[in-house]
């Protein structure tokens, strides 16, 4: 059967994408973030997956505000990457897995949680930075991403949001519906987004350390917890654009019951207007 053996945690910061697409990375300003990815990367390649399960939230490129799923899986064999005002950033188009995301679809909405099925979206920076960070950024030429990935995109940004017991108890689903899948794949679930960060009003910057750090220290160690804190702490204490973080207690949901092994934990401020989180947890079998 196929298995999930690794949960995958970052931010997914727009300004990320462009100092790498620009040559910024060993910028002064720039440096000390992408060096918290440099054991990534190389765990990464010791450590890669059959196949990603990526969830992320799209920023008005495959979804307007006419339409707006609370949760959308893609089905499609490729994705094209999105243009979002200044053309679609030079990294590879992603290769989709669209067997194991249909299994994926039909076994979580059997399980009662409903979802959009997309066949055809483009995918922006909120699935391709993570991509870069984990994966390296060689030229778009001679380059591809090293497994499929199966995109699924969560509504974050117009409420109603879903909350975080939601999120962490579709990630169980999700596990399970994995481990149905009658073929041998090793799965990773990554979670992006967040952290901490406010983009508009009077509040706009904030960011909030100690909330980051608590929950850091609760998706490891005690999810249940930090899956039942209600949405409005995060808008309250790590700013509107905070609430991403319940899509880090999907990836969290999905991983095994027993304690996971802390493989790697990063954090920094700032990156653009926001901090940047990152971790990686290891199923224990």
């Amino acid at each position: 059967m196929a298995k999930i053996t690794a949960s995958v945690y970052t931010s997914h910061i727009p300004a990320i994408g462009a100092a790498l697409d620009l040559g910024k990375t060993q910028e002064d300003y720039w440096k000390p973030v992408f060096a918290g990815y440099d054991f990534s990367k190389q765990w990464m390649k010791d450590n890669t997956p059959d196949v990603i399960f990526l969830v992320f939230n799209d920023h008005a490129t495959a979804f307007s505000l006419e339409m707006i799923p609370t949760f959308a899986i893609g089905t499609a064999a490729e994705y094209q990457i999105a243009d979002e005002g200044w053309g679609p950033r030079p990294v590879p188009k992603v290769i989709g897995h669209p067997e194991l995301a249909s299994h994926i679809a039909q076994s979580v909405i059997q399980d009662d949680f409903d979802l959009t099925i997309v066949n055809k979206m483009d995918v922006d920076h909120g699935l391709t930075v993570p991509l870069s960070l984990m994966c390296g950024q060689p030229p778009v030429s001679n380059f591809a991403w090293p497994c499929p990935v199966i995109p699924f995109a969560v509504n974050v940004v117009q409420y109603p949001v879903p909350s975080g017991m939601r999120c962490y108890k579709l990630g169980q689903a999700i596990r399970k519906a994995v481990e149905s899948y009658d073929q041998d794949l090793n799965v990773q679930i990554w979670g992006t987004g967040g952290m901490s960060h406010q983009l508009q009003g009077p509040r706009a910057g904030l960011i909030n350390k100690k909330f980051d750090s608590d929950f850091l220290d609760k998706l490891i160690a005690d999810p249940l917890a930090q899956a039942s804190v209600p949405h409005i702490d995060y808008v309250r204490e790590a700013g509107s654009e905070g609430i991403e973080l319940v899509m880090w207690l999907i990836a969290r949901g999905a991983m095994s019951t027993k304690p996971p092994k802390l493989a790697h934990r990063f954090y920094h401020v700032p990156a653009s207007n926001t901090a940047v989180g990152h971790a990686i947890l290891e199923n224990q079998f």
